[in-house]
């Protein structure tokens, strides 16, 4: 592998900017992890499509990411490039009835664009964090609705067969998951979004949000829900019910307002996060008989969480 000799090609071969050694604290919601060998901005789907050939010739690993939102980047970084979508991937318009959208646009700025148009489909989503593409890769969503239920078709890039269009029906939307995820990189989709009455949106946007506020540890630092819900239960009830909400380990806690959170209060590591799941796991493992599985990705070598 050579980071330096793909890194040199790149500088000479896109737009966009080619970073070496840059630390993912700077771009993940948790504010945690090292750095990335490579951090590569991808402006244009030419940019796209010409340092991938570049990555896998001089064979350096990469993965996507948005704003991080769900990623816990280890200590050590991550040894391979770091890819994110810019400028080009951004763009929304109102087009054959549909609101299509890039997948690095950041889902608030969609949702409250969606409401000034008069736009009704995205009310549930106000207040979650993160890009579109990573909404869809995990079928984001609340007990309101998800991002699966407005999708009608998706533009992606495949490695090896270039640009792919799937249709929204063909995927399997599951609970935290989505058939997207492994089939190559998101760019773009068309949302099934109706008009609707500007008074009733804002009013279901607002309770959205206050559920949000009055629910989750908003403002501090995390990438969302840990664990993935069992089938009919709660990861927070049983974490909660294990006595773990508030529980330290270095800079980390499991939230004391909702126990499916592990925050960063100050200085957390990513060996503090990972060390809190493991201990979360083993003690609802042994009370109630229950496996939690993570929801979070984990980014770099880590000993299993």
């Amino acid at each position: 592998m050579s980071v330096l000799d793909a890194r040199q090609r790149l500088v000479s071969s896109i737009t966009g900017e080619v970073r070496p050694s840059e630390p993912m604290a700077r771009h993940t919601t948790y504010r945690i992890g090292g750095p990335a060998a490579l951090f590569i901005v991808l402006e244009t789907l030419h940019d796209l499509t010409t340092a991938l050939p570049i990555l896998e010739e001089e064979g350096v690993p990469w993965t996507v990411v948005g704003k991080g939102s769900d990623f816990l980047v280890a200590d050590e970084g991550y040894d391979g490039a770091v890819l994110v979508l810019g400028r080009e991937f951004k763009r929304h318009v109102v087009e054959d009835g549909f609101l299509r959208a890039g997948a690095a646009l950041v889902l608030a700025h969609l949702v409250q664009d969606a409401f000034s148009r008069g736009f009704s489909g995205l009310e549930w989503a106000v207040g979650i964090p993160g890009t579109l593409g990573g909404a869809l890769a995990m079928n984001a969503g609340t007990r309101e609705g998800c991002i699966g239920q407005v999708v009608d078709t998706v533009t992606m890039y495949v490695p090896g067969q270039g640009l792919t269009l799937v249709h929204g029906r063909d995927v399997a939307w599951d609970y935290r998951r989505s058939g997207l995820a492994g089939r190559g990189i998101i760019l773009e989709a068309a949302l099934n979004v109706s008009e609707g009455e500007p008074v009733r949106i804002r009013a279901q946007m607002e309770r959205s949000l206050k559920d949000r506020k009055t629910t989750q540890p908003i403002g501090q630092p995390s990438a969302g829900s840990v664990f993935v819900n069992p089938p009919g239960d709660s990861a927070g009830r049983l974490i909660e019910a294990a006595g773990l909400k508030g529980t330290r380990m270095g800079g980390a806690r499991v939230s004391p307002v909702h126990a499916n959170f592990i925050v960063n209060e100050g200085g957390a590591t990513a060996r503090d996060v990972v060390g809190l799941i493991r201990i979360v796991k083993d003690a609802v493992r042994d009370r109630s008989g229950v496996e939690l599985q993570p929801e979070i990705r984990f980014l770099g070598h880590f000993e299993e969480a």
